[in-house]
């Protein structure tokens, strides 16, 4: 009752008193607490297939012939510990910068947006689902002591919810930090995430299958990572789910 309530004042003091849309400075006219404009939101980018069966990686249309698969040639090299990985939208545009106001200003109703919009692709992609328990990546501890939360969990613990599955943000630790350098190239980025998360004393994921949630996938390496450990830990299956994924040529490789 008492989140409806601010729900409901929330709606209320927007339309009386509308507020510009954080990404492009529209008035906001809807009643929501969601503090991005239609248009924006319009512009996302999603991804729709053809995509790799394994990765998600968007393929040229060409590569989908008929009933046989596709994959990209990153999944013909067996790269990768997961068993699939998907994606809402392509990070670039409006949505690369509405992950970054999830990430630096914690703005829950975003969170719950992209949890919605994650589940609607789940419903859509029947090969994803089922699965058992929802793990996000997690944050080094520094990095959350700064920060003072782990975005992730602004969409993956509303989309638990809808799922009616156990959310468990402790399994995993990060027990090395992200190096300082902003950009880092392919190869820097799978050597500082290599060996890089482990699971918590104590914690079990023995025959699980697991939906692990970050909210972008550049390479892989980070989803691979912690998929490893899991796995290693005895998770029957690891599916990654991000928010967006960064775009890159692929070179498909049918009926594999």
């Amino acid at each position: 009752m008492v989140r409806w309530l601010e729900d409901f004042a929330g709606a209320l003091t927007s339309v009386v008193f509308p507020t510009g849309c954080r990404l492009c400075d529209a008035p906001l006219m809807h009643a929501r607490r969601l503090p991005i404009c239609e248009a924006c939101l319009a512009s996302f980018q999603v991804i729709l297939p053809p995509i790799c069966d394994l990765c998600g990686q968007v393929l040229p249309v060409s590569a989908q012939s008929g009933e046989s698969a596709a994959i990209c040639s990153d999944c013909s090299q067996d790269r990768f510990a997961f068993q699939a990985a998907r994606s809402f939208g392509v990070y670039e545009g409006a949505l690369s910068h509405a992950i970054i106001l999830l990430k630096y200003e914690r703005l829950e109703p975003l969170g719950t947006y992209f949890a919605i919009q994650l589940l609607q692709l789940l419903r859509r992609d029947a090969q994803v689902l089922p699965v058992d328990v929802i793990v996000p990546v997690p944050l080094h501890r520094q990095k959350r002591k700064d920060r003072g939360f782990n975005q992730v969990d602004l969409f993956a613990h509303p989309l638990a919810r809808r799922l009616h599955l156990p959310y468990r943000p402790v399994l995993l630790m990060r027990s090395r930090p992200r190096p300082e350098k902003h950009l880092l190239t392919q190869e820097e980025r799978w050597e500082a995430v290599r060996g890089a998360f482990a699971m918590r004393q104590g914690s079990r994921v023995d025959n699980l299958r697991v939906l692990l949630l970050d909210d972008v996938m550049t390479t892989g390496a980070t989803l691979d990572a912690c998929a490893r450990a899991l796995r290693e830990a005895g998770a029957r299956s690891v599916l990654g789910l991000t928010i967006a994924r960064a775009a890159r040529p692929v070179n498909p490789v049918s009926g594999a």
